[in-house]
């Protein structure tokens, strides 16, 4: 964990593969920093899209975005409930203070029952032949696809309640800290 980044905010960007904005998150705050990951948490944060539209999230969120690996999670939190959102997308990165990745659009829900729904099929479909995936691009979404469903059935990180509370929880800890701080300034 790099304790330089910890408690610091970050923005989040998605493009499409032509690079194109597709999205873009208001800043959350880090909780977690290695070589393979970073961790950040946000609540009620605005949204807007490629096409300027505007809205706020409903519920704390802990993201997970990897470097190396082709997906990043969204876990929701819902009263004592993680909703688990899986968007399959290029490794992330890190520029300018804002985490960035190519958006491909086949996405994972797990539900709290454990149930997993596949999403958007038709929409890469129609993303693949637009931008023109090539054929390794497209096996590498589908086998990463596939991975992450066998993630989810057996709850193999970050699809793991425990460890997404506990990054929730580190992020009301240095909240409250840096409230704290500001109030004895």
């Amino acid at each position: 964990m790099n304790l330089d980044y910890i408690g610091k905010f970050i923005q989040v960007q998605s493009y499409k593969h032509d690079g194109s904005l597709h999205r873009t998150w208001d800043n959350a705050m880090i909780v977690d920093y290695c070589d393979d990951f970073i961790v950040i948490v946000s609540s009620v944060t605005k949204v807007i899209e490629g096409d300027g539209r505007k809205w706020y999230t409903r519920e704390p969120a802990v993201s997970i975005f990897f470097f190396k690996e082709w997906y990043n999670v969204i876990a929701m939190l819902r009263e004592e409930n993680v909703y688990y959102y899986c968007n399959i997308a290029s490794p992330s990165l890190i520029d300018n203070h804002i985490i960035k990745y190519i958006d491909y659009d086949l996405d994972l829900k797990l539900l709290v029952n454990h149930d997993i729904v596949r999403l958007d099929e038709k929409e890469y479909e129609y993303h693949r032949k637009k931008y023109g995936y090539s054929e390794k691009l497209d096996k590498v979404i589908r086998y990463v696809n596939e991975k992450v469903f066998h993630m989810m059935k057996k709850n193999l990180f970050p699809f793991d309640d425990p460890k997404i509370k506990r990054y929730y929880r580190e992020y009301l800890k240095i909240k409250d800290l840096q409230e704290k701080d500001i109030l004895s300034d």
